[in-house]
């Protein structure tokens, strides 16, 4: 029995398709089935942002300014409760800083309901509703305090996930076609478009990255869109990203183009831009993959060091890196600390991302 059922194992093994021994390999790396799990909540939060979120991401309470992150508590004086609630807020003025000063009020107290009827807002700007996944029916709720304007917080950091997580899908997206393209020119036909491309590469890496950005976007127009700007930011995050990945593809296809496959195609009556696409590409399709997932976060955190020197996403458009632009100094992140928040969501997304991408890493060559 115990031969068979090897038997059968070995089968399933020899038999399966390259992608599908990546899969049973990356499955056994917890690290990346973890980080995925972590992303996947955060790209579906991000989706669902306006029904997430428990205010709009521009109301202000000019009462809570600086309010500092509410708790949430199951129990009180009188034992546990199963529903959640929140306490309210006090505030007083020190006579000698005149900073607001605010104290736990027990006195009130806020439960925490489900799909909650609160600000309206226009679901993915199709669909006009005012129903939120969760907030109170009375009383305020600032589970991540409050800034400067008195803005909900944790409402502004889910709103800018959607900006700060896209971004970096967008502008991978676009290096990916750039550097295939000019990768495959350089590597399939060589001489003169090799000679330029390559030029081309060295003259950009030479650049130091983040002076370059810096330039392109202090160059943008302050008075476009929020859109426009938005696009603009990513083409000036991509025009650096694509030179590794047009010097790894013109490397393959180098090594590739006079294989006895690409040999046939050609006598087969294939054209070029087919042997390219259909034949030479994905045959290393596992490693793009790899560099794909491991690019994204460099888009996420060029994106934020931009925002955060003022150059990058512009209000009233909100990502993490405009976010944590309001936490440059000293007085802020002493007295007001959770305005860092932001900060650990580009952390955590960070090393999520690097965990795929070591997991795919060890994946794509499961006959190892």
């Amino acid at each position: 029995m115990e031969k068979r059922e090897e038997t059968s194992f070995k089968e399933k093994f020899y038999l399966a398709s390259q992608w599908q021994l990546a899969w049973w390999k990356l499955e056994k790396h917890k690290l990346a089935i973890f980080g995925g799990t972590i992303l996947a909540f955060f790209y579906i939060i991000a989706l669902f942002c306006e029904f997430v979120s428990p205010y709009a991401v521009h109301k202000r309470y000019p009462a809570y300014i600086y309010l500092p992150p509410a708790r949430v508590h199951f129990f009180d004086k009188e034992g546990f409760h199963l529903r959640p609630f929140i306490y309210g807020f006090k505030r007083t003025i020190d006579p000698k800083s005149f900073r607001r000063i605010y104290t736990q009020d027990e006195t009130e107290k806020s439960p925490i309901y489900f799909f909650v009827r609160g600000n309206e807002y226009k679901f993915w700007n199709l669909f006009e509703s005012n129903v939120h996944l969760f907030g109170v029916k009375e009383g305020i709720m600032f589970l991540f305090g409050t800034d400067k304007l008195g803005r909900d917080l944790f409402s502004r950091n889910i709103y800018a996930a959607r900006i700060s997580l896209s971004i970096g899908l967008v502008g991978v997206g676009l290096s990916f076609l750039v550097g295939c393209l000019l990768g495959g020119v350089s590597g399939y036909y060589g001489g003169v478009s090799d000679m330029i491309v390559q030029r081309l590469i060295e003259v950009l890496i030479s650049i130091p990255t983040i002076p370059l950005w810096m330039a392109l976007a202090a160059a943008l127009p302050r008075d476009w869109s929020s859109l426009k700007n938005y696009f603009s930011i990513t083409i000036v995050l991509s025009i650096v990203g694509w030179c590794g990945l047009a010097r790894v593809v013109r490397g393959k296809l180098l090594e590739l183009r006079e294989e006895d496959f690409i040999t046939a195609a050609r006598i087969s009556g294939a054209s070029d831009t087919k042997i390219i696409i259909s034949h030479l590409l994905p045959s290393f399709l596992s490693y793009l993959i790899v560099s794909l997932t491991l690019s994204i976060p460099y888009m996420i955190m060029g994106e934020t060091a931009l925002s955060f020197l003022g150059l990058g996403i512009r209000p009233p458009a909100v990502s993490w890196g405009t976010l944590l632009f309001d936490a440059q100094n000293f007085r802020s992140v002493a007295l007001y600390p959770w305005l860092l928040i932001p900060g650990l969501f580009v952390i955590t997304v960070v090393l999520c991302f690097n965990f795929i991408g070591d997991g795919l890493r060890d994946a794509v060559d499961p006959y190892r």
